[in-house]
């Protein structure tokens, strides 16, 4: 960040240059041509800067120093001298003289080339019209030095001896008229100084120059130091013989001091700059050129300053963002706004690409045209990175619950009709046998979508749980119960073993049942028949454990450290007709550790059986244990309005309600269900809520409004099962949810009167 700072000191030091009016300050290139121009030299030479930048600066010399090639000799002696000064005759623009005084300095690069001169001139004509006067009135010129106050001036014998002593002197330096006349002037300079004979030696460039300016420490009287610029003057006579020197010191400790302050402040915001490794920060010109590089560029886009400085900004940008102008186009728009923040790709010294965070800034110059703009790149590619998985999270859980509706809605008829053919089927075994294997590979689907569903859920962070004080013996022995049949009928003898004591433990039910059904189906589904399905359940201190063992295929280590991970599956022989998706294990594991526990799985190799361990959490204070008795409900008839604009669903549902006494009408959309509900005026109203034109939301709030309805009781059936959906349910007033297909019990169940 040097640079940045350089070109921070460049303005300063020319709106420094622009407020001095008593000096022509410029630059030349090194054939001489003017680069630069200040308030003083338009003041002194009349040109302005657009009539003088780029013409030669031998446009200010008289034609007898033309003649003597002065100009050309001031450059070259220059060069070879580090500095040339002169003195003499010069024109301004009007064709009138004055008389200059001029230093001109080269400006070397790095390897000693000439890059150019600085050109400092004075007007020195009535410097030098006073001069003479002095000459001829000493004494009032002698009165008036003594008057000034702010400039030490005072007079040299030509050894360096003072011989007259002003006010101002005695103000700056502290010594008397008679303390200081007399004394060698070299008294005003610290001893090392002195020691290296730098007195002295500022005689000897004065007396060969004509004139000497420096600016260092001196001493007052008290041994106080200040901060001191010197001119000192040879006196000649007419015919050039040195008589002494006058000497003019000026106090600049104040402004120095002032300078330091500034040389801090920009050290302090270098460093700052340069500490910083998370941004690049750089400094463009008004082109788009690399101007100012800092360690946080080379960190992150992998060039060091070397490799940048001077090189366009686009380099930076993929080749097609390059072909189409957006590196152009971004300067553009931040020139014209001041400000501009964008996103988007940039490219690596390596080639790779980041998505970068750019902010782009105008610096304003003197006119419309800006100094440059300052850039600063932050690396986004983690942020976008989780932005993007994040949206696909969403747009798989929005996939999986479009296409859990679309499978829910073909079962619910089936399974509406699997339960019609059972009222009518007892005897016949075949018939029996079809009812059966229709009844198990629904509930096969069923779970399939969700456990779909339930893996969104998870991911999404959305599965929530309503934990009550379970007995784990008793949840275990009923999930067994419920998911043993599944077992036993693939061949599979199931042996349970309960803990002695009862396990107090907090839990929802409905999940952790969920736990021991996958558990149980995952076992049978691989292992081979006839097998051994083994569930044990203990209480090691403050946990319980339950395992759930098989002698089946069993895992390899590689599949072992994925098991726990969706749709990740053991290998499927070619025998297996029915497997799963993979995200049983994955429920498992996402089910128990909201619980506060944890699962592992053991496997001694293929072919040797798999073991799942499960630990939970025990209560420290049992909750009183509660036995709950399962008693089939047997409605009361009914009148039943059926809405769904799937025909099958909504006929086969209607058959399966007026099988079990219930009175039933159907209507496929909103309006029909309307008139329906008007003239049947049900007791319940089961209703889908994807239904063309009014959805159930807005159907079920219409329904409520209509004369003596207002007590119906309203129950979504739909193949929506997401949470946002049954919260929507809820606010539009429905009493009841529930996804399709819809088990007879739990119809059963929600038709009775409350």
């Amino acid at each position: 960040m040097r640079e940045l700072l350089g070109d921070e000191q460049d303005e300063l030091f020319q709106r420094f240059m622009d407020s001095v009016h008593d000096y022509a300050i410029f630059l030349l290139t090194p054939e001489g041509i003017v680069a630069s121009w200040n308030v003083g030299a338009q003041r002194i030479k009349g040109y302005r800067a657009e009539e003088i930048i780029g013409r030669h600066f031998s446009v200010f010399y008289p034609q007898e120093a033309l003649d003597r090639q002065l100009p050309a000799h001031g450059l070259r002696t220059a060069v070879q001298q580090g500095q040339w000064r002169d003195e003499g005759w010069r024109l301004r623009k009007d064709g009138s003289r004055f008389w200059a005084h001029v230093l001109i300095s080269p400006l070397l690069g790095p390897n000693g080339e000439v890059l150019g001169f600085s050109k400092v001139t004075r007007d020195m004509t009535e410097k030098r019209e006073s001069e003479q006067r002095l000459v001829q009135s000493e004494r009032n010129l002698r009165l008036l030095v003594e008057t000034v106050q702010d400039y030490a001036i005072f007079s040299l014998d030509c050894h360096g001896v003072i011989t007259s002593w002003n006010r101002g002197a005695q103000r700056i330096k502290g010594y008397t008229a008679q303390e200081a006349i007399g004394k060698h002037f070299s008294v005003f300079y610290e001893p090392p100084d002195v020691a290296r004979g730098w007195p002295q030696e500022e005689l000897a460039h004065a007396a060969e120059q004509g004139r000497f300016e420096d600016e260092g420490w001196r001493l007052r009287k008290d041994g106080t130091r200040f901060w001191a610029n010197v001119v000192i003057t040879a006196i000649k006579d007419e015919h050039g013989q040195l008589l002494g020197f006058s000497k003019v010191t000026r106090d600049l400790t104040e402004r120095r001091r002032h300078e330091e302050q500034l040389r801090e402040r920009e050290e302090s915001l270098r460093l700052l700059v340069e500490g910083v490794r998370d941004h690049a920060m750089f400094l463009l010109d008004a082109q788009g050129r690399i101007k100012a590089w800092n360690e946080g560029g080379q960190r992150l886009l992998g060039y060091d300053s070397s490799q940048v400085l001077e090189q366009d900004v686009s380099m930076f940008y993929p080749e097609e963002d390059r072909l189409a102008g957006k590196p152009k186009a971004e300067l553009s728009s931040a020139q014209s706004a001041g400000h501009l923040l964008v996103e988007g790709w940039r490219q690596r010294a390596d080639g790779t690409r980041f998505w970068a965070e750019v902010t782009t800034t105008r610096l304003d110059g003197d006119g419309a045209t800006p100094r440059g703009f300052i850039r600063i790149v932050r690396d986004l590619t983690e942020r976008r990175r989780a932005e993007t998985l994040e949206m696909e999270g969403r747009r798989l859980s929005e996939f999986i619950a479009v296409l859990s509706h679309e499978l829910r809605n073909p079962l619910a008829p089936i399974r509406n009709a699997v339960a019609i053919l059972d009222r009518f089927t007892n005897d016949e075994p075949q018939a029996r046998w079809c009812l059966d294997l229709l009844g198990r590979q629904i509930g096969h689907m069923t779970r399939l979508v969700d456990d779909l569903l339930d893996v969104s859920r998870i991911t999404s962070g959305k599965l929530r749980l309503e934990p009550v004080a379970l007995e784990l013996n008793t949840l275990v022995r009923m999930a067994v119960e419920s998911a043993g049949a599944m077992v036993r009928q693939r061949g599979h003898s199931l042996s349970v073993q309960l803990a002695p004591v009862p396990i107090q433990i907090m839990g929802d039910t409905t999940r952790l049942t969920q736990v021991v059904a996958n558990l149980l189906a995952n076992a049978a589904k691989y292992t081979p028949a006839p097998g051994c399905v083994d569930v044990s359940v203990r209480q090691d201190g403050e946990v319980a454990t339950m395992q759930v063992s098989d002698n089946g295929m069993g895992m390899s280590e590689s599949l072992l450290q994925r098991a726990f991970k969706p749709f990740v599956q053991g290998v499927r022989a070619l025998d297996r007709s029915e497997g799963g998706l993979g995200v049983g294990l994955a429920l498992v594991k996402n089910i128990v550790e909201l619980h506060g526990g944890s699962v592992s799985a053991g496997s001694a190799g293929l072919g040797k059986g798999t073991t799942i361990t499960v630990t939970l959490p025990v209560q420290k204070q049992a909750a009183a244990e509660a036995s709950a008795t399962a008693q089939t409900v047997v409605p009361s008839p009914r009148r039943v309005l059926v809405v769904d604009d799937h025909r099958d669903a909504a006929e086969s549902l209607a058959l399966l309600l007026r099988m079990s006494g219930h009175d039933v009408e159907v209507a496929q959309d909103g309006p029909m269900a309307l008139r329906t509900a008007a003239a049947f005026r049900p007791n319940v109203v089961l209703l889908d809520i994807g239904l063309p034109g009014m959805d159930g939301y807005e159907l079920a709030r219409r329904i409520r409004e209509l004369p003596k309805l207002g007590g119906v009781r309203l129950i979504a059936v739909t193949g929506h099962g997401q949470q946002a959906d049954r919260q929507a349910a809820a606010a539009a007033g429905l009493h009841s949810f529930i996804t399709k297909p819809v088990e007879p019990e739990e119809l059963a169940r929600l038709l009775s009167p409350v």
